[in-house]
């Protein structure tokens, strides 16, 4: 077994057992960003094909579906990058609420 690395075992990955909660909030992160990574290549690839058929008729009917699909995937881009990056809004307020709750805490 020597030969084998540690992210060939099941149940690690590099090293890091999966039920670790490091590992369960890289992969979440990661999950949420591939998401969105998909989101943006649908949303591309969509877009393009309505733009040529409406540039194909001579209308520009096709700039409404792109602008509102848009705002989805700004939206949802907001969301991931925001709240799920490394220092993202949604860890700093699980930090501050960490120190809030350990200063309440009664030693004794």
């Amino acid at each position: 077994m020597s030969h084998l690395h540690a992210h060939a075992l099941p149940g690690h990955t590099r090293g890091i057992p999966e039920d670790t909660p490091l590992e369960a909030t890289a992969r979440r992160r990661a999950a949420a960003r591939l998401g969105w990574y998909t989101h943006a290549l649908v949303y591309l690839a969509v877009n393009a094909v309505l733009m040529l058929i409406a540039l194909g008729t001579g209308r520009t009917w096709a700039l409404f579906p792109a602008l509102g699909w848009g705002l989805g995937l700004l939206l949802h881009g907001l969301g991931v990058w925001l709240s799920l990056g490394g220092g993202g809004i949604h860890q700093r307020l699980i930090e501050q609420e960490r120190a809030r709750l350990a200063s309440q805490r009664d030693p004794w």
